[in-house]
């Protein structure tokens, strides 16, 4: 332990800075430098990643043989090569932003995510005017294949037309807003990039059949921004199939970013139309010096809230909304992953206002493993599910990381003086009442 100005151009200007952010930059190749606060992996070759893939494994049956109802955590960029998940990054945010472009067009610029809707017959119109697709094609795709009823699409209809469409032959064309010539969006990809897809969703797959064959609950983590929207897509992917029945598979959703709510309500949406099971971990966030770094080297917008109060409050405001679908469906679960006493109380006291209690084991809380022990024990001793993140491998891998979190979580020193206040506190409780080993 992710509005638009009021004119095209001005639109179009944003548009081009936030596109920066998902190019590849030779600078940001090696993503360890600047992390403080999670495991990095650098890409190697294929083998490589199958012999992660091996390690998760033995992580998964570590898991399940140390606590019943376990975790274990991945990442993808141990999986996968980090510019081919940059390279798809970039395809899902042009795509998005063409989205957006339309809805601009329609006058909706300036809405919530979820309330933007294109009319079908105007975006049609859009479509065939363009050049992209004509009436009868995109009746097809908007009835044929998804048999939709409904007269207008949202984001998520559109994210899904993407899925169908990038599986058949013909090349799917957005135009340049620039030049005003249409581009084929996954010019780009390669056979080679193709493979890779497969091939990281083959090694999910397998991780996922060993979780839930072994009664674990596997976590993606997240990881830097202009990874994240296709380690989300391949996450979801992988929940759409893993997560019929129980959440099995759980993604990470990183609060420091200006986009979190936005990510957090658009999937629990999606896995409501579609009928599985909603799980995720919330954390603040691990790579807030390397994200402000790129950003300015690239010129694209700063991801992350101004402030720490800012996170704060985007942290509380996901999490009230995933217990809020707990309390509606039954059909979501989170884990707090925080050292935050106050977002501790916060979730104790809103799971008490909605009613959920500790023994549907639908909220579960984690810390790691050494720090504020004066939070998971008390959780643990009142019936919570509580976890401590163990991260263990050979000595000169584990300890970087370690002293990685210790810098991200300077605070925790304060901390510690006040855990040591009360251990001694209660030493001498103890000795005053004869009691010392009791």
């Amino acid at each position: 332990l992710v509005g638009h100005g009021p004119s095209p151009s001005s639109s179009t200007a944003g548009a081009e800075k936030r596109e920066k952010r998902f190019r590849a930059h030779q600078g940001f190749g090696d993503h360890h430098g600047g992390v403080t606060g999670a495991h990095t992996y650098f890409y190697a070759d294929e083998a490589k990643c199958d012999q992660h893939m091996e390690t998760f494994l033995r992580c998964i049956d570590a898991s399940s043989g140390s606590s019943d109802d376990g975790f274990s955590a991945i990442k993808l960029t141990a999986l996968a090569r980090p510019q081919f998940l940059v390279r798809l990054s970039e395809v899902l945010m042009k795509w998005r932003k063409f989205f957006h472009q339309m809805a601009t067009e329609q006058g909706q610029a300036g809405r919530a995510v979820l309330d933007t809707k294109l009319e079908l017959e105007k975006l049609q119109e859009a479509l065939a005017n363009l050049g992209i697709a004509s009436k009868a094609e995109s009746q097809q795709w908007f009835t044929g294949e998804n048999r939709r009823t409904s007269s207008t699409v949202d984001l998520l209809d559109w994210n899904s037309l993407f899925d169908s469409r990038t599986k058949i032959s013909k090349p799917l064309l957005i135009p340049n807003r620039k030049t005003g010539q249409l581009k084929p969006l996954l010019s780009r990809f390669s056979e080679e990039e193709e493979l890779q897809m497969k091939r990281v969703l083959q090694r999910m797959d397998v991780l996922a059949k060993r979780a839930m064959e072994k009664g674990v609950r596997l976590m993606v983590d997240a990881e830097q921004s202009y990874f994240q929207p296709a380690i989300s897509h391949l996450t979801v992917e992988t929940q759409r199939r893993f997560n019929k029945s129980r959440p099995i598979i759980y993604n990470t959703y990183q609060c420091y970013l200006k986009e979190a709510y936005n990510n957090v309500t658009g999937d629990v949406e999606l896995s409501r139309r579609e009928g599985w099971h909603f799980g995720t971990k919330l954390v603040r966030g691990a790579y807030m010096e390397q994200e402000r770094e790129r950003a300015a080297q690239m010129g694209y917008e700063d991801p992350i809230n101004p402030t720490y109060e800012k996170t704060n409050e985007m942290y509380h405001r996901c999490l009230d909304y995933v217990l809020e679908e707990i309390k509606r469906s039954r059909k979501a679960s989170v884990m707090v992953a925080s050292h935050n006493e106050d977002t501790v109380k916060f979730t104790l006291r809103r799971m008490m206002e909605l009613g959920i209690h500790p023994s549907d084991k639908k909220v579960c809380f984690g810390q790691l493993l050494g720090m504020c022990d004066q939070i998971t024990f008390p959780l643990g001793q009142a019936g919570f599910p509580v976890y401590k993140y163990v991260p263990y491998g050979p000595v000169n891998e584990v300890l970087p990381y370690l002293s990685r979190r210790a810098q991200e979580n300077r605070g925790f020193m304060q901390r510690a003086n006040r855990e040591r206040d009360l251990l001694w506190k209660e030493v001498k409780r103890r000795l005053l009442t004869g009691n010392l080993f009791s």
